[in-house]
């Protein structure tokens, strides 16, 4: 014959069950964790002396698709990266090709183009993407010229050198600019 519990056992062995069921699917998040994202962060240092720069980023994948001239248009700001707008932190005043730039912290967004890149240090650091990009609030823009990569690179990445010469890369395609 079946074991019967009685009513308030039966009752509380289910509240029980129910608490560990519970407790199995939820867990304490911690404040500080972002979820992982297809796009990971990454983060860039370089510059000469006293002088030092960071830029934070994301990293997208290019996954098969075409990415300049496709997924990334030319002839549009782009955000230099995937979700925020990537960041360029400077402590000195410096120069970026050769054109000063005042220490603080700048979105980095570019335009590229087949032949030639617009680099655009704009004041807003804080944006999501380029969506609310305005352009009265470039601080500095330069130009680059593009060049093949020597190999096709599934993640976008950005390198520094020890001469402040920064370098954006993707696919098949880079484009330099220098700090000093």
């Amino acid at each position: 014959m079946p074991h019967v519990y009685p009513p308030a056992r039966l009752c509380f062995l289910l509240t029980l069950l129910l608490l560990v069921v519970v407790a199995a699917c939820t867990r304490e998040k911690n404040p500080d964790e972002k979820p992982a994202r297809p796009s990971p962060p990454a983060v860039v240092t370089g510059g000469r002396g006293a002088a030092t720069f960071t830029i934070r980023y994301s990293q997208p994948s290019a996954k098969g698709r075409k990415i300049f001239g496709g997924l990334v248009p030319y002839g549009q700001v782009w955000r230099t990266g995937a979700n925020e707008a990537t960041t360029f932190s400077v402590n000195q005043n410096v120069t970026v090709q050769g054109r000063p730039l005042p220490a603080g912290t700048y979105a980095l967004f570019t335009i590229p183009g087949a032949q030639q890149w617009t680099v655009i240090f704009n004041r807003t650091p804080n944006q999501w993407g380029a969506y609310e990009y305005q352009e009265a609030d470039d601080v500095l823009r330069v130009k680059a010229t593009p060049a093949a990569t020597p190999q096709t690179l599934e993640q976008f990445l950005i390198t520094a050198d020890q001469a402040g010469r920064v370098t954006l890369a993707w696919e098949n395609t880079q484009v330099s600019f220098v700090v000093k």
